[in-house]
């Protein structure tokens, strides 16, 4: 025992005339009945007393240690050298924990592990020169235990609020399994569901050749399902056929169980491989049962990432390359340098607007998937296919001549024109073609969209089913926006901008939650202009930072408005540009404003965006954080669509994620985007923040959100964005109803 400690030199035993003797007779009986382990050893490290306690902490009775060297009740790896650091004691009185107190691991007698608090005493007796030992032992391993259960989930929830991948969280994980359970060799193995295939995705101890073993074994359905209805006869799988092959390798015992999604499904399995036959399982079966909903968390997780990641690749309807990542690969075609040529066609679809107002979304989108399919059937596998929003088209055709260019837009064009099934509707349609060319109508991605689509918009100004290539001299794009930005500016000065506000109602309880305050335009001359058109312009000319405080004063002066005719909106969200973060003067400029109209800070939350989120620049950071510690809201919005990156997500001070719309488009019928919504919105949840799912357009998404538990709904199903009048008028008629969540007419 002497191995675990330190000395100090103890007093000798006195007594004074004051003080009654105390007979040997009863201090022996006091030990000898003491509550926690007592043992003492004498001049020759012989064991003299080994009370009752000792024996049910070690398992030994006293008759077969009584005598014997002390070393026999510390660890077989430490005996050898027990003697000499208890002589190196005797003689020098420094040792590591005599006269204090130290956690010490052993096993009983039965192979159970035991963890103990022991404290050791060095007596010398007046009378004598002989040193004796008294060491005191308390049983702890139960604290011991919650203790490192404590410290496995806080290092794992770390691992998992940080961007470290599922091999990453699974090896520490494992690593500390391991360290926790002597002897253990901890597994995460991980289920293929498409082609029923296990493989290990984390196990830092496991030795090479149970590894290849077990790796890329395939389960059959009746395994699967046995595995979901019955987790803890996982060792059929990683056990029973491989025991021999493990026992060579000094792997005696297992301890596992098949990891469950909250919704059911087998995601992996967690194995706990046991180098003794003799220890006792009920630790080792406790760590695992612990450990389960750590690795179903970190697999739904790794899946989130995986599908947000593909989100953020690929258009959800069509499964095509989305805009942005169009971009990225036409900047890594111009850069491959050379003789690198290429045609870029823009298919623009003729009154698509149309045939969306008639046939309702959900046709439409069928539609848009059709077009999408017909396209592929043109293109070879080296050509780059993409929608890149709306009814908009983007291939892009390598070593393409001007003739070739020619024939290829023609097939498009004509096989869009085939008549299309839809619903009960025979659809004839038509469609533009917009075609530029790498080098010759530019030197980025930015320059070669523009100019395909002035050419598609040109085509469609002189007919339908034409095509048109770009050329400089006909390149509108830029007079467009020069126009735009001027009469935005001038607009802005004559505020002939205005707010809609679309209402955002809570899921469970059918209250109010707020509004989003969204800008709208209409010119005299021009009309309606679109936010995705003027809010663009805006970012280019300069004028956005104009228009976010412009909206925030216009928004927290209607909440005044609202307050004053007795319409209790609880806060309203207001959405600011990247450049507006850039500005530290932005939370002074939010906190004068709430103090000029009685707003509390919980009034108002600010929507950031993605190119928010991924700005690491610590002055947006401050501002970002400063913001908060005005107890204002901050919301992601449009949470999934990009590069959304969930280590910065925890990092951020947010309050709210908001679902974007494109999450749900035909979400009562399609598995993956509920999977997706369900694994944002657990996200959401264990980070402490509001969900709020945009789009909600049908009464079966509003009851399959409100199954996953999702906080607010904000869409069509419930109201259009609509000027404060029409707003308050929606107010006052839901408020009579009982609830804001009856669906408007």
């Amino acid at each position: 025992m002497i191995s675990h400690g330190a000395g100090c030199r103890a007093d000798a035993l006195e007594s004074t005339v004051d003080q009654p003797k105390i007979s040997a007779d009863v201090l022996l009986s006091a030990m000898e009945q003491a509550i926690d382990p007592m043992v003492v050893i004498d001049e020759h490290n012989r064991i003299i007393l080994f009370n009752a306690a000792a024996e049910r902490i070690w398992g030994l009775p006293r008759a077969q240690v009584l005598g014997e060297n002390v070393s026999c009740l510390v660890p077989v790896a430490e005996r050898a050298q027990h003697d000499g650091y208890i002589d190196r004691n005797r003689e020098t009185g420094i040792g590591r924990i005599v006269g204090t107190s130290r956690e010490v691991e052993f096993r009983r007698a039965n192979g159970e592990y035991v963890c103990g608090e022991l404290s050791i005493s060095r007596v010398q007796l007046a009378d004598s020169h002989k040193i004796y030992y008294i060491a005191v032992m308390k049983d702890v391993t139960e604290q011991s235990r919650q203790r490192k259960i404590l410290i496995l989930q806080n290092d794992v929830l770390q691992a998992l609020a940080s961007d470290l991948t599922i091999q990453e969280v699974g090896d520490l994980l494992c690593r500390r399994v391991d360290g926790f359970v002597p002897g253990g060799v901890a597994a995460v193995l991980l289920l293929d569901r498409s082609r029923r295939r296990l493989s290990i995705a984390a196990s830092p101890g496991m030795p090479n050749r149970y590894r290849t073993a077990l790796d890329s074994m395939e389960l059959s359905a009746e395994q699967i399902e046995t595995l979901r209805t019955a987790p803890d006869s996982s060792n059929k799988v990683v056990w029973d056929g491989y025991s021999s092959l493990a026992r060579s390798l000094g792997l005696e015992r297992c301890c596992s169980s098949a990891i469950i999604s909250r919704t059911g499904q087998v995601m992996g399995i967690f194995a706990l491989y046991l180098r003794g036959d003799d220890t006792d399982l009920a630790w080792p079966q406790r760590v695992v049962s612990t450990s389960m909903p750590f690795c179903a968390l970190a697999i739904e997780q790794n899946e989130t990432r995986q599908h947000i990641a593909q989100l953020s690749n690929f258009d959800s309807l069509t499964g095509l390359l989305d805009r942005t990542s169009l971009h990225n690969v036409i900047e890594r075609l111009i850069m491959r340098g050379g003789d690198s040529q290429f045609s870029l066609f823009m298919v623009d679809i003729d009154r698509f607007r149309d045939i969306n107002d008639a046939l309702g979304h959900v046709n439409a989108d069928r539609f848009l998937i059709e077009i999408g399919r017909r396209i592929r059937g043109l293109v070879n596998d080296e050509y780059i296919v993409s929608r890149s929003g709306g009814d908009e088209f983007i291939i892009i055709v390598p070593d393409c001549s001007h003739a070739r260019a020619e024939q290829f837009a023609e097939k498009l064009i004509n096989a869009i024109a085939r008549p299309l099934q839809v619903g009960e509707n025979t659809l004839t349609i038509s469609c533009c073609v917009g075609i530029s060319t790498f080098p010759e109508n530019g030197p980025d991605s930015e320059s070669l969209l523009s100019l395909a689509d002035a050419a598609a918009r040109q085509a469609k100004g002189d007919g339908r089913g034409l095509y048109r290539f770009a050329g400089h001299e006909k390149n509108q794009v830029a007079q467009e926006r020069l126009m735009l930005g001027s009469a935005l500016r001038d607009s802005l000065s004559k505020g002939m901008l205005n707010l809609h506000y679309q209402p955002q109602v809570e899921t469970m309880t059918g209250g109010l939650y707020g509004v989003e305050a969204l800008s709208r335009w209409h010119h005299p001359t021009l009309g309606n202009i679109y936010p995705s058109r003027f809010i663009a312009v805006a970012e280019e000319t300069g004028q956005i930072e104009a228009i976010g405080r412009w909206s925030l004063q216009e928004a927290c002066s209607q909440m005044v408005r609202w307050d004053r005719d007795g319409v209790h909106v609880p806060t309203v969200a207001v959405n600011l540009s990247a450049v507006h973060f850039r500005n530290r003067s932005l939370p002074e400029y939010i906190a004068n404003l709430l103090g000029q109209h009685g707003l509390t800070p919980d009034r108002l939350t600010v929507e950031i965006t993605e190119s928010v989120m991924m700005d690491s620049s610590s002055e947006t950071e401050e501002v970002l954080h400063a913001i908060r510690r005005l107890d204002v809201g901050l919301s992601m919005d449009d949470f999934g669509t990009g590069y959304s990156s969930l280590s910065r997500l925890t990092r951020l001070p947010l309050t709210e994620i908001k679902i974007d719309r494109s999450f749900i488009n035909d979400f009562e019928h399609d598995t993956n985007a509920q999977a997706v919504t369900m694994a944002v919105i657990g996200i959401g949840s264990r980070l402490g923040m509001t969900v709020v799912t945009e789009g909600v357009e049908t009464e079966q998404q509003w009851r399959l959100l409100e199954e996953l538990h999702c906080d607010v709904m904000q869409g069509y199903l419930f109201a259009r964005p609509l000027p404060p009048a029409e707003l308050e008028k929606w107010f006052r008629e839901r408020q009579a109803r009982g609830s804001f969540v009856i669906p408007s007419a």
